[in-house]
């Protein structure tokens, strides 16, 4: 009986393991624009589920507290309801047993801190917030908010050129970030539901390979308005703002200090993630919208601006985080210590290291650690080692990003904080020094690296290479307010300077060193809020059709994902290291899209978020 007891068990246990995966998946695809009480109330009966009945607060505390937080979700409680939570909460959360009863109470009371307006909407008014409703999530998690399902439907009936034009309504940058973008997008597709999230990016690299943006004709202008606006800066956010208000009818002067157009998608993106070539023809596009004039080499202080502010209707400033964050440890001044900011643009200006036979350390965590080491490799180097703090896990690079440095034998070394550079009697650098750490508790939402009682780590190195974030070159605009300690410009809820009436900010100087997709669209709220300011409400035309959907494929299906060239070869050039889906992957990707914009809550006019 014992033996048929545990198999017993042990089925029952692997048919729970099932249904927790497909609880998983669904928890991993949760709408965007949910009622957070109502996950809160899900979640605590999920908690309450788990109890093993052995102490009361778990097992009498967890059916109360979900009880009650139904009734604040039904808009049924008042005031009184809410201080029983609390003190049923704290109780709970103080004296349960384990970390079923007590999590469960410790994330009631975040959530009353957290989510204070949605409880105070459902007692006061009766009702959710107006932000809540749910939307499609892979166009509301767009930064941008692309149409995706749209341009999907146009990659699988064949026609690129109205896929990119359903981009381009809203990213000019269809190329650039099909090769480099993050994609958010993927993150909550409801496709998740059965088996794995559509490869959105792999999708549109396809598209942009098929054909090329400067090949498909951008939207026709719109009259001209007679009025004139500068921007300064032509990286992705300087850029996306210069094409949106040309198409509106206003003529633009953009402002670049370096030679060449695309800010930090030229001179912080090596090379063989985003070819030049490819990128130059998204810039090519952005400038064929027609009345934009370029002027390179344009170094912009405050005396600058102050002539341009008065000599432009408006100003949009875009300048980017292109200063590198220095090291505080003894012998950042040697010779062979750069800045992950100074490697990158000598790159994107074709100035490429030689590193031939030398050892190089990364210090970092991040992409862009992720592509000095790459760069370094391909410059020649004899070792390259990444040195981080943390551990791999609580890296913030993406996952496929060091998988990729790793397969092209770039070594990983966790929990090694720099402690000092060595140099040699001629000052050049010869040595990292780390100090073993170990991982701690958490501050910031991670768990933080303390010294570990281990003796020093000596990592030779005639290159060190410091990835450690970006700063904002705030000082020659010191009229303009900013951040003391982030030096990120301040700004009002219409991006504009704080004490200018005409002065713009956006992009990375504006909110922090971040993603191509999240400076594009920086970049066209900027240009929605210059035209309004300039007493204007344009709406750019756009007239292509979505095809109509299919029937939803149910089947579970793996996803296709884009593969890379063998590593032995791709780290031995600077040739983009991506291959491209066939037509046969790419209709069968295309064919999971599960058209939520139709089958969905796209199909409610709430369920479309309308954006600037």
């Amino acid at each position: 009986m014992a033996t048929l007891s545990l198999h017993s068990a042990a089925l029952d246990d692997a048919s729970v393991a099932s249904l927790l995966a497909r609880f998983e998946r669904r928890v991993a695809a949760t709408p965007p624009g949910m009622c957070p009480l109502a996950v809160q109330a899900a979640y605590l009966e999920a908690c309450a589920t788990q109890t093993c009945g052995k102490c009361v607060p778990c097992r009498e505390g967890l059916p109360r507290l979900a009880m009650l937080a139904r009734r604040v979700l039904a808009c049924r409680a008042d005031s009184a309801d809410l201080d029983v939570m609390r003190s049923l909460a704290t109780v709970i959360r103080d004296t349960a047993d384990c970390a079923i009863g007590y999590d469960a109470a410790q994330a009631v009371l975040e959530g009353f801190k957290t989510f204070s307006g949605e409880y105070e909407s459902h007692i006061a008014d009766g009702e959710c917030q107006a932000s809540v409703g749910q939307t499609l999530p892979c166009e509301t998690l767009c930064p941008a908010h692309v149409d995706i399902p749209a341009y999907i439907a146009h990659v699988a009936a064949g026609d690129y050129a109205a896929a990119i034009q359903t981009i381009r309504k809203d990213n000019p940058f269809p190329t650039a970030c099909a090769f480099v973008c993050e994609h958010p997008c993927e993150q909550r597709c409801r496709r998740q539901l059965i088996d794995s999230p559509v490869n959105i990016r792999g999708i549109k690299k396809y598209a942009v390979d098929e054909i090329a943006t400067d090949k498909v004709p951008v939207p026709k202008r719109l009259p001209d308005t007679g009025r004139r606006v500068a921007v300064i800066g032509a990286g992705p956010s300087g850029l996306t703002c210069a094409y949106y208000l040309a198409l509106m009818g206003h003529a633009v002067t953009i402002f670049e200090m370096h030679d060449k157009l695309g800010g930090m998608m030229r001179y912080g993106i090596p090379s063989y993630r985003l070819p030049r070539e490819r990128l130059d023809e998204d810039i090519r596009a952005v400038l064929s919208a027609g009345n934009i004039e370029v002027k390179t080499g344009a170094r912009i202080d405050a005396e600058a601006l102050a002539e341009i502010t008065d000599g432009y209707d408006a100003v949009y400033l875009a300048i980017g985080a292109h200063l590198g964050k220095k090291l505080a440890v003894e012998g950042t001044d040697a010779e062979g210590v750069l800045s992950a900011v100074e490697l990158l643009a000598a790159v994107g200006d074709e100035r490429y290291p030689d590193f031939s036979g030398k050892r190089v350390a990364v210090v970092g965590g991040g992409n862009v650690a992720m592509d000095c080491a790459r760069t370094a490799l391909r410059a020649g180097a004899a070792e390259v080692n990444i040195v981080y703090r943390r551990r791999r896990l609580d890296m913030p690079a993406l996952d496929e990003e060091i998988e990729s440095a790793m397969a092209e034998g770039i070594q990983l070394l966790e929990l090694q904080a720099p402690a000092r550079i060595e140099a040699d009697a001629d000052g050049k650098c010869i040595a990292l020094i780390t100090q073993p750490q170990m991982i701690g508790p958490e501050r910031g939402g991670r768990p933080a690296p303390v010294p570990a009682s281990k003796p020093e780590k000596r990592i030779p190195a005639e290159v060190v290479l410091l990835a450690i974030g970006q700063d904002i070159d705030s000082f020659p605009f010191s009229e303009l307010e900013s951040d003391p300690r982030s030096k990120r410009f301040v700004v009002n809820d219409e991006l504009r300077a704080i004490g200018f009436e005409n002065v713009f900010i956006g992009g990375d100087c504006q909110m922090g060193p971040s993603t191509v997709i999240k400076t594009i669209a920086a970049g066209k709220v900027a240009a929605r809020n210059i035209d309004e300011f300039l007493g204007y409400h344009h709406k750019l035309p756009f007239d292509i059709e979505t095809p109509a959907p299919t029937e939803n494929n149910r089947v579970p299906t793996g996803r296709v994902n884009i593969a890379e060239r063998p590593a032995r070869e791709r780290a031995a050039d600077w040739l983009a290291v991506e291959e491209g889906m066939s037509r046969e992957e790419v209709v069968q990707e295309c064919g999971r899209c599960l058209r939520c914009d139709h089958f969905g809550c796209g199909s409610l006019d709430e369920g479309r978020v309308q954006y600037v």
